[in-house]
């Protein structure tokens, strides 16, 4: 398959995963492209989790290829998929919460380092090297998501939703490629979602990267989103603007079990 990486930032070819005899994916393909913000939406069970999985290297396709500005990821380690350009939230907080905010940001810039473990131990210059070039970009990404005025407190004692900043920030710390965010706007109120929506339209254009989003809030997909794909059983059952997902008759049938002419009547 020939990738263009001048457009496409993540390509997703005829993907197949199967759990014994169960097809969480089945032959799924879609492409991001460069400075897209696309959503990825789908009911409870539908496979977005598990793709996600498969981009950022905790799970093994069986058939198909993913490609990341076309280089195929397939065999990589995580912590390598993750140097390469992918920064990843998950459905639940994945935190270190009797850490500080900004050292659970600072653990985001690990994949990154070079310095090994002598070279730790004996304090070379090349580690105290990576080590202010890791404090500034924390300090960038903390500035950035409004995290400075908390940046010494434990996760533990902040709100739901400035948590769920920091994990974002954590996953921005190196800069990547391509974003994946996984629900962020589950457990917000409306107050925050709008705040997200503000936030993600900034990190776009400061990092000038792509966005994958796994979404229930379909009012912040249909917004947000340039692209949306739409998954049901394992399968890709559509692909395109929001307008067009929305007016899907297969998407209606997959989150409504309703005809579209009947919801449309209603």
């Amino acid at each position: 398959m020939a990738y263009a990486p001048a457009e496409t930032v993540l390509a997703v070819e005829d993907v197949a995963v199967r759990f014994g005899a169960v097809t969480a994916l089945d032959g799924v393909s879609f492409r991001v492209q460069r400075g897209e913000i696309c959503g990825l939406i789908g009911p409870n069970g539908s496979g977005k989790t598990t793709l996600f999985n498969c981009i950022s290297g905790f799970y093994r396709v069986q058939r198909g290829a993913i490609a990341l500005d076309g280089q195929p990821l397939g065999g990589l380690k995580r912590h390598r998929i993750a140097g390469l350009g992918i920064g990843r939230t998950f459905q639940n907080l994945a935190l270190f919460r009797s850490m500080t905010v900004r050292h659970n940001v600072l653990v985001g810039t690990h994949p990154a380092g070079r310095a090994g473990f002598l070279d730790s131990a004996l304090a070379l210059p090349r580690v105290r090297r990576e080590e202010a070039a890791a404090s500034l970009q924390v300090a960038e990404v903390l500035g950035l998501l409004e995290l400075g005025a908390v940046a010494d407190q434990p996760v533990a004692s902040l709100p739901f939703g400035t948590a769920k900043r920091v994990e974002i920030a954590r996953a921005l710390v190196n800069r990547p490629k391509l974003l994946l965010l996984d629900e962020p706007a589950c457990g917000l109120n409306h107050a925050e979602v709008e705040d997200l929506f503000a936030l993600l339209r900034r990190i776009r254009e400061h990092f000038a990267l792509s966005i994958l989003l796994v979404e229930h809030h379909m009012g912040l997909v249909m917004r947000i989103c340039e692209h949306v794909v739409a998954l049901a059983s394992g399968r890709r059952i559509a692909d395109g603007t929001p307008e067009q997902v929305q007016r899907d008759e297969e998407v209606v049938r997959a989150y409504l079990g309703t005809p579209v002419a009947h919801v449309r009547a209603a």
